[in-house]
């Protein structure tokens, strides 16, 4: 707790839940399903622009708490391969703003000794977004502390299609005809050497995994707010990580 001293104020909501957390059980591996930009920037009559830019400053103070509570992993879904059929307009902000938030964001990363990386089919992405996502990765690369991952382009079944076919090539290069098993597939995942999700938030209410992390939320607890993702701070992934230890994971079992 000594790590949000200057950031939580004692005798607020924050306060509160933070002492209810235990430290000693806190989720690896935190995965986000950020949903409710359109949406929060409609009710406030603005532009979806508006709702995507809000957004980052959520993304920030949910790196940042993530961090500071010692979570390993974090990984958020920013861009699915089904964003691509959102307007032209929309999709070309979307690419402007990520690019911004690693020019903005890369000091402070670093400074964390937090580790950047990209999973999906980032070679699809345009050459200025794959600049800036290989600098990030080149920079952080042998930092030590939590490891963020930003899911680009992304689809938990082109993932899937993309490892059979890494699987397939490998196995038939080496002659191998051994069946394929789950730790020869969680191997070749984008996600190979993290671990999987203990916990799987989704903001905005919707009741849906939208193709994200398909293999690996097999056992992930799953955890559902009404918030959309722009008003998403600290105190949220608090409640979300309370609730996640009240539960108690069996893994299929009694």
């Amino acid at each position: 707790m000594k790590h949000f001293d200057r950031l939580v104020k004692p005798g607020t909501e924050d306060a509160s839940l933070l002492k209810k957390i235990d430290f000693s059980r806190l989720p690896r591996h935190v995965a986000v399903i950020m949903d409710g930009n359109g949406r929060w920037a409609r009710m406030r009559k603005l532009p979806r622009v508006a709702g995507h830019r809000a957004g980052i400053e959520s993304v920030r103070e949910i790196v940042e708490t993530s961090a500071r509570l010692g979570l390993e992993f974090l990984t958020l879904y920013a861009f699915s391969v089904e964003n691509w059929k959102r307007p032209r307009s929309e999709v070309r902000t979307l690419m402007a703003l990520l690019k911004e938030y690693i020019r903005r964001e890369l000091d402070r990363v670093h400074k964390n000794n937090i580790k950047f990386q990209a999973i999906g089919r980032t070679q699809e992405l345009d050459a200025s977004v794959r600049r800036e996502l290989e600098r990030a990765m080149r920079t952080t690369h042998d930092n030590t502390g939590m490891v963020l991952t930003v899911a680009l382009n992304y689809s938990g079944r082109a993932e899937l299609v993309d490892t059979i076919n890494t699987l397939f090539s490998e196995l038939g290069r080496n002659g191998h005809r051994h069946p394929i098993d789950e730790e020869m597939v969680s191997r070749h995942l984008y996600t190979s050497g993290v671990p999987d999700p203990d916990l799987l938030i989704r903001t905005s209410g919707e009741m849906r995994i939208s193709n994200f992390l398909l293999w690996q939320i097999a056992y992930s607890e799953i955890y559902i707010t009404t918030t959309y993702w722009p008003d998403f701070r600290r105190k949220d992934l608090f409640e979300a990580i309370v609730e996640y230890q009240k539960r108690d994971r069996r893994y299929g079992g009694i």
